[in-house]
């Protein structure tokens, strides 16, 4: 798994130059691996697939950027920075994010795919593009794109 492999060798030279912050953040992302690969046990599996551990790094940014603003809101902008922070490491084992040209030409191949006709088809049309770019595009965004896409009929 070139992802586990990755983030192991970071470790290990985050070790060495002595990063304790940097450190701090890949054992982190090691621990929810971990967390993820025995509970992937306990339900018969022999693995986790790279896309869920891509998955749970989108998952472990979106909770950190969530938590740097309400400390900033809060005023507490040395928590908001250490958040942000673990975000650039955690960003550094993402894919690189699709353009918005790149998304609107993923919807299309999706919708035309599923063969979506109205909004009733939406999950499924999610269900192929969580698939296939997992860690490269915001659901959460893409969510309303894809609706309103098949509330105007495709």
């Amino acid at each position: 798994m070139e992802l586990r492999e990755r983030i192991s060798a970071a470790t290990k030279q985050a070790m060495k130059d002595k990063a304790a912050a940097r450190l701090s953040t890949l054992r982190l992302i090691n621990a929810a691996f971990k967390d993820r690969d025995i509970a992937a046990r306990a339900d018969g599996s022999d693995g986790v697939a790279e896309s869920e551990l891509l998955a749970i790094l989108g998952k472990m940014v979106k909770q950190r950027r969530e938590s740097a603003r309400t400390y900033e809101e809060g005023g507490r902008l040395d928590l908001a920075e250490r958040e942000l922070a673990e975000v650039e490491v955690i960003e550094e084992f993402l894919p690189k994010p699709l353009s918005q040209k790149e998304i609107s030409a993923a919807l299309d191949t999706a919708v035309a795919e599923v063969g979506a006709s109205s909004i009733r088809d939406m999950g499924r049309v999610m269900g192929v593009l969580k698939t296939r770019y997992q860690g490269r595009m915001d659901f959460g965004a893409v969510g309303p794109m894809v609706k309103d896409r098949l509330a105007t009929g495709g």
